[in-house]
């Protein structure tokens, strides 16, 4: 595989995870070194996913293909829905705040990468490749992620997104694990 080809697959993959970080950043009742292990989380699962689903994609391909898109998405809506949830409490989203989130998160955001590991990467004869092109992904979501995690900084200076950030977060996320369900 191409360098640009495994480049816009690892782009496409960190998608999600940067919309969900971008949500994560608007929180400001979330600590930064939190925010951090958030990046992190994002970055190991989608390495560790890519890497299995292309272990395990000459095996389950047809069976696994559409099943893990739907889990993802509904976890990433309910998670939407409870940052919607508690902004009409109008406390401060607390949502995150929970340690087992980064691994939810990181898992729901990541599932589109054992996809990929099934149907793309499980062609690649040599192992050592395989995992190059995995932490290749993993890279390229960390840096998504954190850029997300800037850009997030900017978006809170801006009254009406600050004012809002827990419902635009939560419909946000509502509207990426609708995504990942039905498209």
């Amino acid at each position: 595989m191409s360098i640009y080809s495994l480049f816009i697959i690892a782009l496409a993959l960190s998608l999600d995870a940067f919309g969900v970080m971008l949500c994560i950043g608007l929180n400001r009742s979330l600590p930064l070194k939190n925010k951090f292990v958030f990046i992190s989380s994002f970055g190991f699962f989608q390495f560790l996913f890519s890497y299995i689903g292309a272990y395990a994609g000459s095996f389950f391909n047809e069976y696994v293909v559409s099943v893990p898109t739907i889990v993802g998405g509904i976890i990433i809506a309910i998670v939407g829905i409870l940052m919607i949830k508690e902004g009409l409490e109008h406390d401060e989203c607390k949502v995150f705040n929970d340690s087992k989130m980064y691994y939810i998160l990181g898992i729901s955001v990541s599932i589109d990468a054992a996809v990929i590991g099934f149907t793309i990467l499980n062609n690649i004869t040599v192992h050592s490749y395989i995992l190059l092109e995995t932490i290749f992904i993993g890279i390229i979501t960390l840096i998504m992620c954190t850029f997300a995690l800037l850009l997030s900084k900017y978006l809170r200076t801006i009254d009406l997104i600050a004012k809002y950030a827990d419902y635009l977060g939560g419909v946000i996320l509502i509207l990426f694990g609708l995504k990942m369900i039905f498209f």
